[in-house]
């Protein structure tokens, strides 16, 4: 179907009208429990090169939304209303004329890279397939035309040497150039909208500030609309002309992004505002002068440690961890930051038994690491916590969460049945689920749920330290937001050590007393948290604060061009 509502052109070509118009779209998913409206009467349209952010909760439509444009919902979605993009109603569509919509007026850049690229060809090959296929009818594009343009595209990303790594798998590429190779594809036939699905979730925030940019200058040059799915505000204030906020499948809110941050008029759109954690607020050590509990029993003391993975076929080894020396005491969190590969979990997972010491000290309540043996270490097991990034692929999918939650307690004590369940009950309970849950399964809880069991289970055998790895990078804003709070409540309650593990500065100045800086395997900076965070002394410490976007447009467009400056770009 045609209509009227696409993208006009004046007579220099500049187009005129809406990009995207989506007027009256509901969405209904058919289930055994009976139909579910996931999205209702949204109306909302994007002009030319202009990005605009769509924000809310998981369960808020906003993802629904965005595979709607794309034709990409499920055969169980009924859809009604109509989604326009260039005259086209793709509601209404035949698959043919959506496959020639997608790729060439409107393309997606997905969360994960990894699960978006197939791992058995190139990035080169996967572009060109992309440009084959959605190639105008009668023009068939050769190989090498179309080799041509994977490699133009992947320059226009910035990714080195394009004529050389056009032919790599995508193993190949660190995550941001992966992230990068899919924007390329997205990019490959020009289409006037992308779509991009939280593009930044799962990435540091020097790599973030890289994609951001990115994004923004294909929107300066090449005059894109961009779609941005997204939770982190952050990233809204940093990119997003105008802002749609979502809730239970309704806009509820629409303004610029300068008068959506200053002056927000709906309830929920203030309560995700406030759930936002914001650098130098809410400070776990802000007026700390001296290092708290410097006087307390020290549970965790690492002496020029050193954590080296062995080489393979005639291959040098990696040194994940290079001399760091850092202590922790009792009822003290130490958050530990730094980018992807900076050692930061391979020092978690060393604490816990889990990586090998291979130089210097490392001592764990009072054992030495360096050439330990399992056998005698597994009594001190019962007194370390850990609480994983993903929750769901921590617990066992045939295991209820009662099961999970009781599994220390089976396997370090001798409780009884009748015992066990009391204490998970109460477990349950510590972190705010009902006891009740215990009778569900992993698959049955959301996120944020998923996490606080997750919590629960580190906390069953009253562990005297816990290590905490990414435990909120996967969450919503407000879900965070309530985890958190809860982790510093029982962190108090219970008064626990903790090793928390993030590349969200915002995060870890919330809860943490002591910050230590990880660079490519070097602590570079250590110190109280709002020393480190208010007046950081290294570089790498500077240019990480730095690349953090902070919810506030204004604040957020001086941040980034102190940014670009430090970089001298």
């Amino acid at each position: 179907m045609t209509v009227n509502l696409g993208t006009m052109s004046d007579k220099s070509g500049r187009a005129v009208g809406p990009v995207l118009d989506i007027d009256g779209l509901k969405v209904t998913f058919a289930t055994d429990s009976g139909d579910v409206e996931a999205v209702r009467d949204v109306s909302l349209d994007v002009k030319p090169g202009e990005v605009l952010a769509i924000v809310g909760e998981s369960g808020s439509g906003k993802t629904v939304t965005a595979k709607t444009i794309l034709g990409l919902l499920p055969e169980t979605a009924t859809q009604s209303g109509t989604v326009v993009i260039r005259g086209h109603d793709v509601v209404s569509v035949t698959p043919a004329a959506m496959r020639q919509i997608r790729g060439r007026d409107v393309a997606m850049v997905f969360q994960e890279p990894s699960t978006a690229l197939n791992p058995v060809f190139t990035v080169g090959w996967q572009i060109a397939e992309g440009i084959r296929a959605h190639s105008a009818h009668g023009h068939r594009v050769s190989a090498k035309e179309a080799r041509k343009r994977a490699v133009d595209a992947l320059r226009k990303v910035g990714i080195p040497d394009p004529e050389v790594r056009v032919n790599y798998y995508p193993h190949q590429f660190s995550g941001g150039q992966k992230q990068r190779v899919v924007i390329a594809a997205a990019l490959a036939l020009n289409p006037g909208l992308i779509v991009a699905d939280e593009p930044t979730t799962a990435l540091d925030v020097t790599v973030q500030a890289e994609i951001l940019q990115l994004l923004r200058d294909l929107r300066d040059q090449y005059g894109t609309s961009i779609v941005l799915i997204t939770h982190n505000m952050g990233v809204v204030a940093d990119l997003a002309d105008r802002v749609v906020v979502m809730y239970q499948g309704d806009v509820v809110e629409e303004a610029s992004a300068r008068t959506l941050f200053a002056e927000p008029r709906e309830d929920y759109t203030k309560r995700l505002l406030a759930a936002v954690p914001h650098l130098g607020r809410q400070s776990a050590s802000e007026g700390v002068t001296k290092r708290l509990h410097q006087d307390g029993k020290v549970l965790v003391e690492a002496k020029n440690l050193t954590i080296e993975y062995p080489g393979r076929l005639g291959r040098p080894g990696f040194r994940a961890v290079d001399d760091v020396n850092f202590t922790l005491s009792e009822r003290e969190v130490f958050g530990l930051v730094g980018e992807s590969g900076s050692g930061k979990t391979t020092i978690g997972r060393a604490i816990a038994g889990l990586n090998r010491v291979t130089g210097g000290s490392l001592k764990v309540l009072g054992y030495e690491m360096l050439n330990f043996k399992e056998r005698t270490f597994r009594p001190l097991r019962k007194d370390i916590g850990f609480v994983f990034q993903d929750p769901a692929a921590s617990f066992n999918p045939h295991l209820s969460i009662g099961e999970c939650v009781a599994e220390p307690i089976v396997i370090h004590e001798k409780a009884s049945p009748a015992e066990t369940r009391r204490r998970v009950g109460a477990l349950l309970e510590s972190v705010q689920l009902p006891s009740s849950f215990a009778a569900r399964f992993p698959h049955e809880l959301s996120g944020g749920q998923r996490q606080r069991a997750s919590l629960a289970r580190a906390l069953a055998l009253n562990p005297r330290l816990l290590i905490a790895d990414e435990p909120t990078s996967a969450l919503d804003v407000s879900v965070q937001a309530k985890v958190l709070e809860l982790f510093r409540d029982i962190q108090e309650e219970f008064g626990f050590a903790a090793l928390f593990i993030s590349h969200d500065l915002a995060v870890v100045d919330m809860l943490s007393h002591w910050v230590g800086v990880l660079y490519k395997g070097k602590l570079v900076e250590q110190g109280i948290g709002s020393h480190v965070m208010g007046a950081p002394q290294h570089d790498y410490t500077r240019r990480l604060i730095a690349s953090l976007p902070v919810p506030d447009p204004a604040e957020q467009a001086l941040r980034r061009a102190e940014h670009r400056a430090l970089l001298g770009t």
